[in-house]
């Protein structure tokens, strides 16, 4: 077909699909080891390789990738799988699955034809993206799927992902915390429940206020769409309602970003409420963007000794909690626990592996027709989600963040990234 990749409305073969008929009929899916050695999840189990086979597509494996999910070889091998070692991984694959991104061995083995699918999170690193296109691989990013779209839900790994770590995050706190979550009365006493307060009301906060509900404790919760309210209220806990900010309903079913005015208007009514909590649960996140502070260290100091705070958008470029540190826990003075909950879905590599195999797997038979790879760029999901494609960047958002870097000596700013 004629080659108009890039161009809204296009729809082309991709080159991989052609080379993967040559070489065996079939379109040859590879599973590498994740590059991040903390990463314990894998882009496919044995369900979804079964599945895949069934479909037509080969599917290698490297050993060793399902290991930290506990997905052994054989498993794979079970479902009908290939298990090889990384060169042969990379020399033969059409198309990669990733959890995350491939590190810089991963980037040497690339060949121009390929396509990588992963959280490749263009928007945080924008040259990544361009240095992928410059090696002629189509790359796949999951984290940009329009998540409006009723027939992508099956694909919103951003979405599974995040009611992991929702899950995930209450049961950090709990075990940080030194009393009872739920109301208990025994020969010994009475112990009364613990007071959470999740802030945010997207997929995570969601989650993280139904497992709150369900292991006892008072919950209230606050985000700055209005719309949630009834969504916090019928998991059973009580929405916070704060009259310094203006409803912060964005694009997407994401929270808008708010003005710096806003967001000091909004941390001071909150220190009252954050004081008042035993348990604080953060997940407010834009995409794109540095976090937005919630809790500053004033409030932190104003917390009583032996509270908690799980900070679910700690990431390099700042949380949702001023004395957070990613990836770590830290004690203040005052005696208040401050989580940095960096990549909590890691944490539950079986479950979450399972989750995003399913999203994963959806997108690519997605992008399937006939056993090959077609690239369109024309459908919404695909323009979505397509960053790199026949050399270039293709995704508008990210090369508009190329385009500044260059406009401004190529220097990244914090506005071009998001956890």
């Amino acid at each position: 077909m004629t080659d108009t990749a890039g161009t809204s409305g296009a729809s082309e073969e991709s080159p991989a699909s052609d080379r993967g008929g040559a070489e065996a009929g079939r379109l040859k899916i590879g599973v590498p080891r994740e590059a991040d050695p903390a990463e314990r999840r894998v882009a496919l189990v044995p369900d979804w390789a079964a599945r895949l086979t069934a479909a037509g597509l080969q599917v290698l494996v490297e050993s060793g990738a399902g290991a930290g999910a506990w997905f052994g070889d054989e498993a794979y091998a079970a479902a009908g799988a290939t298990v090889v070692g990384a060169d042969e991984l990379y020399a033969q694959a059409d198309v990669l699955l990733e959890v995350g991104r491939p590190g810089a061995d991963g980037l040497d083995r690339l060949r121009p034809g390929q396509t990588v699918i992963g959280m490749l999170q263009p928007l945080i690193d924008p040259g990544y993206a361009e240095s992928i296109a410059g090696r002629g691989v189509t790359a796949v990013s999951l984290d940009g799927l329009p998540r409006t779209l009723s027939r992508a839900q099956s694909m919103d790994a951003l979405s599974s992902q995040a009611s992991v770590a929702g899950y995930k995050a209450v049961l950090v706190a709990a075990n940080a915390f030194g009393r009872y979550f739920p109301l208990l009365m025994t020969a010994a006493g009475t112990a009364k429940p613990a007071e959470v307060l999740v802030l945010g009301a997207g997929v995570a906060g969601l989650q993280a206020i139904g497992t709150a509900r369900r292991l006892g404790a008072v919950v209230r919760g606050y985000d700055v769409r209005p719309e949630t309210k009834d969504q916090i209220a019928s998991l059973g806990a009580r929405f916070i309602e704060l009259k310094s900010v203006a409803a912060g309903s964005g694009e997407g079913g994401y929270a808008r970003a708010l003005s710096a005015e806003e967001q000091q208007a909004l941390q001071d009514e909150l220190n009252g409420h954050i004081a008042q909590h035993d348990v604080v649960i953060t997940t407010a996140q834009v995409p794109g963007r540095r976090p937005p502070m919630l809790v500053t260290a004033a409030a932190v100091a104003a917390m009583r000794a032996g509270s908690v705070i799980i900070d679910m958008a700690a990431s390099a470029l700042g949380g949702n909690v001023e004395v957070s540190r990613p990836g770590e826990t830290v004690v203040t003075d005052n005696g208040v626990t401050v989580v940095g909950a960096e990549n909590l879905p890691s944490t539950m590599p079986t479950g979450a592996s399972a989750a995003y195999a399913h999203n994963i797997c959806s997108l690519l038979l997605h992008m399937v027709e006939d056993g090959r790879l077609v690239i369109d760029l024309g459908d919404e999901i695909q323009a979505g989600v397509v960053v790199a494609h026949d050399g270039k960047v293709v995704h508008q958002a990210t090369a508009e963040l190329i385009a500044a870097q260059s406009a401004n000596g190529g220097a990244t700013g914090a506005n071009g990234a998001s956890h």
